[in-house]
């Protein structure tokens, strides 16, 4: 048999082309835009046919004609037995313009062509979404009973159906299947639609919780999904029946699952946690309506609303399909599949397939570049206190990568041997001599680099001072908590105040603090140094709210111990558990590739759970710890305990 399709290429149209090259003695006239003759050797490959089965036709069906050359259509003319016209946009993220061009505007195109090859029958893809948002039971036989046509992809799909109605000249079948998803078999799909929108957010909630704990989720309305074989064996086999002309059959799920129960299912072939309370999204409609436009309308909602779409790359108005109020009737359909073995598969047999080809191909994570390399190459990236300790493994990471860096430290021959290091590696550093307890050097030092770079890109506040000393050792040492404040906080923030206006200027930004486990934890002997981070951490957390709009992001870590020369005096530390510098080093090329608001340890997590829950639990645990360790000798001569040696790597990571 003879057949020409539009779509060819697309999701559905690919795998129909297969299926009808299937059988030897058919052959197949493909629409295919001209731009595209570098993708027919893949699909040669994937219908395992050349160009006399599979007949490339170029065209497009924004064009009169469909664009197709003279010749090539009046040699098709009354030589045709099947039409199909799949060609549409099929995304919900489209603009209304886009649409209504390719669904109705092609539609008319192609009946018009259909119109003029006198096909046997022509066949058109329409969609479940010609219902709108029909109250109840939409049947096979109802067309015009359409109701609240509210988005694009609706009120077109609705309109490119009434083209076929009311201009097709020929016999003509209409098929709607439902929310098409991968191959039940494979998962295989190219096409992000309908239920995948969802699965990011299950893969959030799945990294956050383990699989056994129930979580609050949503319900909705029902939510008919169909696999893409299913559609493309439904399909042809009733196109091939006799008898049915002028009909539109339903493609859908006989048993169709609300929202909730659908995405548990997706969320248990995810080994996600399930929704164990669902909050029916319909109650939103119980508020009144001036309620609702008037939140809706608040700029703080209006953002929160849309990055939180964006960053789960949910479509607008996605929220409005979770109450779909429609079921779709499918009798005409069964009829006419009774006796072929062709069903639609309940969605447990095949979610599995679905999810796993996701995640393995389309999680758009997969897509995003991750390395180093790619956030910092060219970038000028500043790490204070840089000659030693973590912030010369971040440098060394930084220079492999191909960033720009930047160093400050007081020593001017320990800023000399570093950079001839680099050098030697044949990397580039800039270093610089400047004191960050000294306000004015300060100042003087972020002048030098705006004058020699411009910006600066990122900025890694690393330099730094700790003491490690009890309070009632400090009644007379007050200097010790001004020259740590000194450093750590009035240096850190000077530095940022003075290079945040060339940040703003050109749109984007990234300041990442190194803070400490002991600001969740709270750990004794060092309050000066603490309170040190600690301010600098509020100020940073006051700074993002205001520079959110701006293109600045503010990252903390909350450094666990690092073996560095910062704690090699204090003896009890020897074997304490502590990350290596290059390991903590690792902690700052995640905050600059992923850009999170802090990074931290399970116990520095749990550190700060335990200050919210249980504030007495916290305190007498790092009281017992704190009465473990000695006092009074030097820190080089003071020995850890067994009991304290057992807390150290208990709370591992913790300054004690």
């Amino acid at each position: 048999m003879r057949y020409f399709v539009t779509g060819g290429t697309g999701f559905i149209g690919k795998r129909l082309i297969r299926t009808l090259l299937a059988s030897p003695g058919n052959q197949v006239w493909f629409l295919v835009r001209a731009q595209s003759r570098e993708r027919l050797p893949a699909l040669f490959a994937f219908w395992n046919a050349d160009a006399s089965r599979a007949v490339p036709v170029f065209g497009d069906i924004l064009q009169p004609g469909l664009g197709i050359e003279p010749a090539q259509r009046e040699a098709l003319v009354g030589h045709l037995d099947h039409f199909f016209h799949l060609a549409a946009i099929y995304d919900l993220r489209a603009g209304a313009a886009e649409q209504v061009a390719a669904n109705v505007g092609g539609t008319r195109n192609a009946v018009a062509l259909a119109n003029a090859l006198r096909p046997g029958c022509f066949h058109h893809m329409s969609s479940i979404a010609v219902a709108g948002m029909f109250e109840g039971v939409f049947r096979e036989d109802m067309f015009d009973e359409a109701e609240n046509l509210w988005h694009p992809y609706f009120a077109t799909k609705h309109e490119s159906e009434q083209v076929v109605r009311a201009e097709c000249k020929v016999p003509w079948r209409v098929y709607r299947p439902g929310l098409v998803v991968g191959d039940s078999r494979t998962g295989e799909t190219d096409k992000i639609d309908g239920p995948y929108y969802f699965f990011k957010l299950i893969q959030r909630v799945r990294a956050l919780l383990p699989p056994w704990m129930p979580v609050v989720g949503i319900e909705g309305g029902r939510i008919n999904i169909v696999p893409v074989d299913f559609v493309v064996q439904a399909m042809l086999h009733i196109a091939h029946q006799s008898g049915l002309d002028g009909k539109a059959f339903h493609l859908t799920d006989p048993a169709p699952r609300r929202v909730g129960d659908a995405l548990n299912v997706f969320a248990r072939a995810a080994h996600a946690p399930q929704m164990g309370l669902r909050v029916n999204t319909a109650l939103l409609a119980l508020l009144p309506e001036w309620l609702r436009k008037g939140l809706a309308s608040l700029s703080p909602v209006k953002r929160a609303h849309d990055a939180i779409m964006q960053d789960l790359g949910l479509p607008d108005g996605i929220t409005q399909l979770l109450n779909w109020p429609t079921r779709f009737d499918n009798r005409q359909a069964q009829a006419a599949l009774a006796g072929s073995s062709i069903a639609c598969p309940p969605l447990e047999q095949y979610a599995n397939a679905v999810w796993d080809y996701w995640e393995r191909h389309l999680d758009p994570d997969l897509f995003i570049d991750r390395s180093l390399r790619g956030a910092v190459q060219g970038k000028v990236v500043l790490v204070t206190g840089g000659t030693s300790g973590i912030g010369l493994a971040t440098l060394h990471q930084l220079a492999d990568a191909g960033a720009v860096g930047l160093t400050c430290a007081r020593d001017a021959a320990e800023l000399a041997a570093t950079a001839q290091a680099f050098a030697a590696k044949g990397w580039q550093l800039h270093t610089y001599q400047a004191d960050l307890s000294d306000i004015a050097d300060c100042e003087r030092f972020v002048q030098a680099v705006l004058a020699d770079h411009g910006h600066v890109d990122i900025l890694v506040n690393n330099a730094g001072r700790s003491i490690r000393r009890p309070v009632e050792a400090s009644y007379e040492r007050f200097h010790d908590l001004q020259r740590t404040m000194q450093l750590n906080y009035f240096g850190a923030v000077r530095v940022t105040m003075g290079l945040l206006p060339s940040m703003v200027a050109q749109g984007a930004g990234q300041v990442i603090n190194i803070s400490s486990i002991g600001v969740l934890t709270n750990a004794p002997r060092f309050s000066a140094y603490v309170a040190s981070k600690a301010a600098l951490e509020a100020w940073s957390d006051c700074a993002a709210a205001e520079y959110a709009d701006l293109g600045i992001k503010f990252t903390t870590i909350n450094m666990p111990l690092v073996r560095t020369p910062m704690i090699a005096p204090t003896s009890v530390y020897r074997d304490a558990p502590a990350l290596t510098p290059d390991e903590a080093a690792q902690f700052v090329v995640r905050a600059i590739v992923s850009k999170p608001v802090r990074i931290t340890t399970e116990v520095g997590t749990l550190g700060m759970a335990m200050q919210l829950a249980t504030p007495q639990l916290s305190r007498i645990v790092l009281n017992t710890a704190y009465r473990l360790s000695p006092d009074g000798a030097p820190a080089a001569a003071q020995e850890a305990s067994p009991e304290l040696r057992a807390m150290q790597h208990l709370l591992r990571g913790v300054h004690l």
